[in-house]
């Protein structure tokens, strides 16, 4: 900022790593550009020792205080502190909080930090979602050893749609097509079978989706993909390959992709248990 002799210094006190506040004062800082701002921050602030030891500085040092502390205790001690000692404190959530307790007639939960927990979630779905449309359809077989979970079936048992649903859970998960005539990549055979689910389908309800999604492109219903022979040539070529891999397997059949998905969850759910219990 350019400035002159004139400045302000601005201690930000939180009782989590304090962005909240900082980032308003920042953005009120930028409205007197011709004052130096000098911001300190002090996170994790958590008992009234440390609260002391910031009214003490910031007395000498004619510090105004900006604070986040959900904590009830620790907010009326430092707003009575700064008061005693005739220090400018601003609380920056304590309007809304109580506005908002008024409203919804419902307490706040008074737990730090837990706006840096929502960020940290909705990183992690993009980030399954990223890696759902990266591994999709064996698209590169490297990332089987990294998924949560890996789906197989043949074409039209919805690996993609579950594999999608399962990202907004914050699954990482990846799929692969299984082919009569494609051997399936060395990666799935190095999983343990707990991280592998194999889809299976009833045939016929499998021709009538194949019919159906040929007729959406234009094209010939008689094509070999909807052909009920080739049909259950690939479901016994995958139902081999599932034996082979010893994992899990779901009948999707009659099944809303959310439904298959819940199935998929417990299982990973129960693995994940027995995991702990070793």
């Amino acid at each position: 900022m350019q400035g002159n002799s004139q400045g302000q210094l601005i201690y930000v006190v939180s009782d989590s790593i304090g962005e909240t506040a900082e980032l308003v004062v920042r953005a009120g800082a930028s409205q007197f550009d011709r004052f130096l701002i000098d911001v300190q921050k002090y996170p994790y602030i958590e008992d009234k020792e440390s609260i002391d030891e910031i009214i003490a500085s910031a007395k000498e040092s004619k510090a105004m205080i900006v604070f986040t502390l959900v904590i009830p205790e620790l907010n009326t001690y430092i707003t009575q502190q700064a008061a005693l000692h005739g220090i400018p404190a601003i609380d920056v959530m304590g309007p809304l909080m109580q506005t908002l307790q008024n409203m919804l007639q419902e307490p706040p939960s008074g737990k730090p930090g837990l706006v840096r927990r929502l960020d940290e979630e909705y990183f992690r779905k993009v980030d399954a979602i990223e890696f759902a449309v990266k591994y999709d359809d064996g698209r590169d077989p490297r990332g089987l050893l990294r998924a949560d979970v890996v789906l197989i079936g043949v074409s039209r048992t919805s690996k993609t749609p579950l594999s999608m649903y399962l990202a907004n859970k914050r699954l990482k998960v990846a799929n692969v097509p299984l082919v009569p005539e494609v051997e399936p990549p060395e990666e799935l055979f190095q999983l343990p079978p707990e991280r592998c689910i194999g889809l299976t389908i009833n045939p016929e309800q499998l021709n009538g989706i194949r019919t159906e999604r040929l007729k959406a492109l234009g094209l010939t219903a008689q094509a070999n993909y909807a052909n009920l022979e080739r049909i259950n040539e690939e479901l016994e070529y995958s139902n081999k390959i599932i034996k082979r891999l010893g994992c899990p397997v779901i009948d999707v059949s009659r099944k809303a992709v959310e439904e298959t998905a819940n199935i998929i969850l417990e299982i990973i759910r129960k693995n994940n248990l027995r995991s702990e219990k070793k």
